[in-house]
């Protein structure tokens, strides 16, 4: 596919800079473009683009005399997830059911389902119009998948629970595995069984690897518009707001209550039966032992703010340079007492 830089402009609602009847043929990030592509830059990242090997940038409409053809927008990353779905080919996913994969008894398939060779959908189980069903997926009893939701190749979702609309449930995801509860007497650890259920809202997207828990008795609930990163677990009873990011290798302990808008970085890990408030960002390796207010930024363990956390680190750098000074005085105060 080609198209001009004012085709390009137009689509996305962009100012043109340059050539308008530039032929693009392709997009690509700015280390590896070539001549023909588009890509896209913000800062601190402008200089590099400017010698890149793309023939055209989009670049924030604040910057001035940028020396490349470009198209200016308000959100460049936007712009440019907006054009990747346009110059790259959709897959071709043939609707039906294959007569190789295993439908239990009293399952409801809505029109316009995809189910793919070697899936199970169990006894019960309901499928709902465009729902596409992978390769290997298992769909357990009485569990409903809404409209237009696409589970990857190996994905389990168990009995009795619910995926919402237009959501996407990457392979090896398991939604509905047992909560880990059980009781110890005489050093015997005997299960408590989990009875309850996983509930995902509409436009959720779960990475691969995820192991959300059900709930012991009730529900586990994901939020609507969260996005769960590869490798996260989230454990049973748990309640997730709307519109949350969730970064890999994440862990949240069972019963916790998550607000809406909530960023948690990679290897965030928090305790159980705490509530973390609406609208804050745990950076990266946070350690999260207490409930949580709204709009907090927060970093480090036992948990801080942000700005803290960034002067004990500056502190810390300076503690060799401090062990050197109180030897050098230990040494002075032995001559002195010689």
């Amino acid at each position: 596919m080609e198209k001009t830089l004012r085709e390009i402009a137009r689509l996305i609602g962009g100012e043109l800079a340059g050539d308008e009847e530039l032929l693009i043929g392709g997009l690509s990030n700015i280390p590896l473009s070539r001549a023909g592509d588009l890509t896209f830059a913000v800062p601190p990242h402008l200089d590099e683009a400017k010698t890149c090997a793309a023939s055209a940038i989009l670049i924030p409409t604040d910057i001035q005399d940028f020396p490349k053809p470009a198209i200016k927008v308000q959100d460049p990353r936007a712009a440019f997830a907006k054009l990747l779905e346009l110059f790259t080919p959709k897959l071709e996913i043939p609707v039906g059911i294959s007569p190789k994969a295993h439908l239990g008894k009293d399952v409801k398939i809505s029109d316009n389902v995809t189910i793919m060779p070697f899936a199970v959908v169990d006894d019960g189980a309901e499928i709902q119009s465009g729902a596409i069903i992978y390769p290997h997926v298992y769909i357990g009893q009485q569990a409903i998948i809404s409209a237009e939701t696409v589970i990857y190749s190996s994905a389990t979702v168990r009995e009795f629970c619910k995926v919402g609309r237009r959501c996407v449930i990457h392979s090896s995801a398991v939604i509905g595995s047992d909560g880990f509860g059980f009781t110890t007497k005489d050093g015997v650890h005997t299960k408590v069984p989990q009875v309850g259920n996983v509930v995902i809202e509409d436009d959720v997207e779960i990475g691969a690897h995820v192991g959300i828990d059900r709930a012991t008795v009730g529900s586990t609930i994901i939020g609507h518009g969260t996005k769960i990163d590869n490798l996260v677990h989230i454990a049973h009873n748990c309640k997730i707001g709307a519109n949350c990011l969730i970064v890999a290798q994440t862990g949240i302990s069972g019963s916790t209550i998550v607000g809406d808008n909530v960023t948690f970085g990679g290897q965030v890990g928090t305790v159980g039966h705490i509530t973390i408030g609406s609208n804050s960002v745990y950076a990266a390796r946070s350690g999260i032992s207490k409930s949580m207010p709204a709009g907090f930024f927060g970093a480090g363990f036992p948990i801080q703010s942000h700005s803290e956390w960034l002067k004990q680190q500056a502190m810390v750098k300076k503690v060799p340079e401090l062990l050197d000074k109180i030897r050098q005085l230990e040494r002075l105060i032995d001559k002195l007492k010689a």
